[in-house]
């Protein structure tokens, strides 16, 4: 019943983790501030992302693209942690979530897909994000759906149903392929497919913290090649 496979992307396709630390790591070294752990400072940029889009989802906020609210929670970083950058350094770390480095498996594993289904994004990230996301890693989207083109962030319903319809599909015959097991909930509780890629290394080897949301998957697997052989016949 699948007809077009949709993808989250921090985590799933690509490696935010590793690439905001190195990011990080080089502006620390600049300035002399290398007593601040790269790795450490991504997971804590990383813990402000669910806070600051809890503002759209609950309305207290109206939708705002996440470039905008990297920046913020940059800010509010940099701030905590007394460091101080000059404006073009800032906006540059900022966008340092449009330099993310893909999975080693995620290129050939998407290529592989398209052959058979429409591959799109069904991420968080705004279009301009995503887009020079694809163009930095290689990525073959067919489209860049998700939160901008529905106006709404995941786990919010309409995130699912308003991709789905804008493919001109039903939300059964569309397949969400994630790393978090959170979000393949939400997306089953709208009717998509789900399949599960473990990705045990995006928290540097911690444990993931929505495994208590786990389920018997459509389909689980340990890279996007792998499920290319389970739905490529």
């Amino acid at each position: 019943m699948i007809r077009a496979l949709a993808f989250d992307v921090f985590g799933t396709v690509v490696d935010w983790r590793t690439s905001i630390a190195r990011e990080a790591a080089a502006v620390f070294a600049k300035i002399g501030r290398a007593e601040i752990d790269p790795a450490r400072f991504a997971d804590a940029w990383r813990a402000l992302y669910q806070p600051a889009m809890e503002e759209c989802r609950s309305g207290r906020r109206s939708y705002t693209r996440l470039d905008l609210l990297n920046r913020e929670t940059l800010d509010t970083l940099l701030d905590r942690l007394d460091v101080a950058l000059d404006e073009a350094t800032r906006a540059d770390l900022a966008l340092a979530w449009r330099r993310l480095d893909p999975w080693r498996d995620s290129v050939a594993g998407l290529t592989r897909l398209k052959t058979r289904f429409p591959i799109v994004t069904l991420s968080n990230g705004n279009v301009a994000l995503m887009l020079a996301l694809a163009r930095y890693g290689g990525l073959p989207w067919d489209a860049i759906l998700g939160a901008e083109a529905t106006g709404v962030y995941k786990p919010l319903p309409q995130a699912y149903l308003g991709t789905a319809d804008i493919l001109g599909i039903a939300p059964a015959e569309l397949c969400l392929v994630a790393a978090h097991h959170s979000d393949l909930a939400a997306a089953r509780a709208c009717g998509l497919a789900t399949a599960y890629v473990d990705r045990p290394m995006e928290l540097g080897g911690a444990a993931k913290p929505d495994r208590a949301a786990a389920q018997d998957w459509d389909f689980s697997v340990g890279s996007l090649t792998e499920l290319a052989d389970r739905l490529i016949v």
